[in-house]
């Protein structure tokens, strides 16, 4: 987390300061401004995801100090499956609102001290819920930040040791993560609709009161996902007529 919030507010001031310098052409220039849409369906795909996790491992070890690990997961990449819908409504010119629904694979890599290295990832749908600001115009740039809620749907674990592989397994509707994993983001959409994004998962991506065989495997963790992706947002509802546009920009 304190690697995280740095890296937002490092975005923020890259676009405001982009913001500022466009809304001060558009606002010294007389001209007819590109047409925006009130509401427009989109695209919103997360496609190339990198991710990785702080990692707090706390074992009892019979002393009154139990054994504590922090550790960063390794990265991963993944770029299957990452994709969703996104539902805009524009207040303003400079200002909009969305939200949606998308699909999108994440997870971490654990490099563990016997030598092995664990793969954790879970494809969820979720559900955003953010604010634009900066240029609403089809193909503008502009900042986007919110929060959200995913919800697990499959879980798959790989275990490898340095040549074999281990286990590997999957579950539909798993009790190994939390059934909701809430989220905050914040991005900017630049050149034609590519998007950088950076997302942070606050709670624990694993159930350490998860049960099997009468053990607690993930008893002690607390992870907590960091998420970059490289995406694109694109409009699929067409344009206002340019006449109609023009009759506008008087009411705006």
């Amino acid at each position: 987390m304190k690697h995280f919030l740095p890296a937002l507010i490092t975005t923020f001031f890259i676009i405001s300061a982009a913001y500022a310098k466009e809304h001060a052409t558009d606002t010294s220039a007389k001209k007819i401004l590109p047409p925006i849409q009130r509401f427009y369906i989109g695209g919103a795909a997360d496609g190339a995801i990198f991710s990785t996790a702080t990692i707090k491992h706390t074992t009892l070890n019979g002393t009154a100090s139990p054994d504590i690990t922090n550790t960063y997961g390794t990265l991963r990449f993944s770029y299957i499956f990452n994709f969703g819908f996104s539902f805009n409504f524009n207040l303003n010119r400079h200002l909009g609102v969305y939200t949606g629904i998308d699909i999108k694979n994440i997870g971490f890599i654990e490099k563990n001290n016997g030598g092995e290295t664990v793969k954790r990832r879970t494809y969820n749908i979720g559900a955003p819920i953010g604010i634009k600001i900066g240029n609403m115009a089809k193909k503008g740039n502009f900042l986007f930040l919110g929060g959200g809620v995913d919800a697990p749907v499959n879980y798959r674990e790989k275990t490898f040791s340095i040549r074999d592989q281990k286990i590997k397994f999957n579950e539909w509707f798993s009790e190994r993560t939390p059934q909701i994993m809430p989220y905050i983001f914040a991005g900017v959409s630049i050149h034609r609709g590519i998007t950088l994004k950076a997302q942070y998962y606050p709670g624990n991506f694993l159930n350490p009161n998860f049960t099997t065989h009468n053990t607690q495997p993930y008893a002690g963790f607390d992870v907590h996902l960091i998420m970059f992706s490289v995406g694109f947002a694109t409009h699929y509802s067409k344009h206002h007529d340019i006449k109609k546009h023009v009759a506008e920009l008087n009411t705006m």
